[in-house]
């Protein structure tokens, strides 16, 4: 507080120096007073159509609020229909009871929280965890199909079984920090279609509840009153400028930044030589722009999911990878998302997967490019140009152990251990720019529990919320599992929802 018993915000918004005001460009806050008669008014304002937006506005409008709801691009679904669909869930979901398996709260936190990179948001993961359990059923709920069937491939398959592990949970050292449990809950049917068929079931259910919607409406700058409250926002369709009221919130779930390069490349350096932006074509950063120059604080703007699928088939996992130095630097069982983190983050974005026949890929594929082929190590070293005899020594390394099905570096599990010795060796470049390497971002606004914006001063911003990746959550890098996203998306997309719509009506 100051001597005078203003709030921090409200000084700066006063005297002109909030982050929207020192902010140039569409995305700058506007002062109510500039903006002259609203043209809409509604208690709730959802910008945005993917997972975290329908749950947001399904809840807001359930608890009494009138909502609209707009998208930037012509179609509805944002990011969220482009998924797998998956949910991260446990805890004792009914999918998990009805396929034979046991889980439990602490198990499910340990395994989030202590794989979650360094100081992750421990709040937010322990509520997630505690009311997984319910919130799956909500999915039901909404209409969202699953059945019972566990399949154990590593990977989304074409088939329709609704249950397996989606992460990390297998490999080492996730393995030993928790008790291992499939988690990754997807809809049950079959073609790798999860994502559409779950937004399908959330949009129907956006329209049933009375939500307004409209497509081709995209937001350009927030409303603020004098003392920071957010009011209101001015958005823009078909060329011209409309004003739309908030009287209770407005909800920002414009999806993250990864296809505004400028943004990615300041931000997130390390995703930036990535081969394919992954997302939808609206995740341009312009929420988290919005809540920016409202004075919201963002986190972990650097990070992201960089994806390299290695599997299936699940053959090529007896493969090694290296570096540059033609040593491994990962257990090559892991979920592909941390092996994807590892070299994007840790390894300067180089790295080949080297195969011998029987882990090498049995069929035509372009993910990786084969870079060299020969009849012995040696020879596939020098073609490759590895340090003189690095390779040879991590293969003899490899070999001796795995013979023995150990893997003391790494501790690949032993069904995936075998010495490679049977040529042809071959050299994939799984190098970030060279190969099928899909990226994301996972920075955003700093939330509380609630979606509350929360300013540099650690203080909410009165009528703002963010959820989904226009927010910080729950995905991380590395990024250990999937079904987190699309899972932080709907919970905390709800949460916000309820909060927005019991807030006080703004003066």
């Amino acid at each position: 507080m100051t001597r005078s018993g203003l709030r921090r915000r409200q000084l700066l918004a006063g005297l002109g120096l909030g982050a929207g005001v020192a902010l140039s460009g569409p995305a700058a806050a506007l002062a109510s007073r500039e903006i002259g008669a609203w043209d809409d008014s509604v208690d709730v304002l959802v910008a945005g159509s993917g997972s975290a937006a329908c749950s947001a506005a399904i809840e807001a409008r359930r608890s009494g609020a009138r909502v609209l709801l707009i998208e930037s691009l012509p179609r509805f679904g944002g990011s969220s229909a482009m998924s797998g669909g998956v949910v991260y869930a446990g805890g004792g979901t009914a999918l998990q009871k009805a396929a034979g398996f046991e889980d439990t709260v602490e198990e499910m936190y340990r395994f989030i929280a202590n794989n979650s990179g360094g100081y992750p948001q421990l709040d937010k993961i322990q509520l997630y965890c505690e009311e997984s359990v319910a919130h799956f059923d909500w999915l039901v709920a909404m209409g969202i199909p699953y059945n019972d069937r566990y399949t154990d491939v590593k990977e989304l398959t074409l088939g329709d079984e609704s249950l397996y592990y989606s992460g990390n949970e297998l490999a080492w050292p996730a393995r030993d920090t928790a008790r291992p449990a499939p988690r990754g809950h997807v809809p049950g049917e079959p073609g790798m279609t999860g994502g559409r068929r779950l937004m399908e079931a959330l949009l129907a259910q956006t329209r049933a509840a009375g939500v307004t919607m409209r497509a081709g409406v995209s937001g350009q700058r927030l409303v603020l009153e004098s003392d920071g409250r957010v009011v209101g926002m001015q958005v823009l369709q078909d060329g011209r400028e409309y004003n739309v009221r908030a009287r209770r919130g407005v909800v920002l779930a414009c999806g993250g930044f990864i296809h505004n390069r400028d943004m990615v490349q300041r931000h997130a350096p390390a995703l930036f030589d990535c081969s394919t932006p992954w997302g939808n074509a609206g995740d341009l950063g312009e929420g988290i722009a919005m809540g920016t120059a409202a004075g919201g604080e963002t986190l972990r703007m650097h990070e992201g999911f960089a994806i390299t699928p290695i599997y299936p088939p699940e053959s090529t996992l007896a493969g090694i990878v290296v570096n540059a130095s033609g040593q491994r630097f990962i257990g090559e069982d892991s979920y592909y998302g941390v092996l994807g983190d590892a070299i994007a983050y840790q390894q300067q974005g180089r790295a080949w997967l080297i195969t011998d026949a029987a882990s090498s890929f049995d069929f035509h594929q372009d993910n990786f490019l084969m870079v060299a082929e020969a009849p012995t190590i040696g020879d596939l070293a020098a073609r490759t140009d590895f340090p003189q005899g690095s390779l040879q020594h991590t293969v003899a390394y490899y070999n001796r152990f795995a013979a023995t099905g150990r893997d003391p570096l790494f501790q690949k599990q032993e069904r995936y251990l075998q010495p490679l010795d049977k040529p042809p060796f071959k050299a994939w470049d799984m190098s970030v720019k060279r190969a099928f390497f899909t990226a994301h971002t996972f920075g955003g606004l700093h939330t509380d529990v609630d979606g509350r914006v929360i300013n540099s001063f650690g203080e909410t911003i009165p009528g703002l919320y963010a959820v989904g990746r226009t927010a910080a959550g729950l995905p991380v890098a590395p990024y250990i599992a999937s079904g987190l996203s699309v899972g932080d998306c709907t919970f905390f997309g709800r949460r916000a929802g309820i909060a927005a719509a019991r807030a006080g009506v703004a003066a």
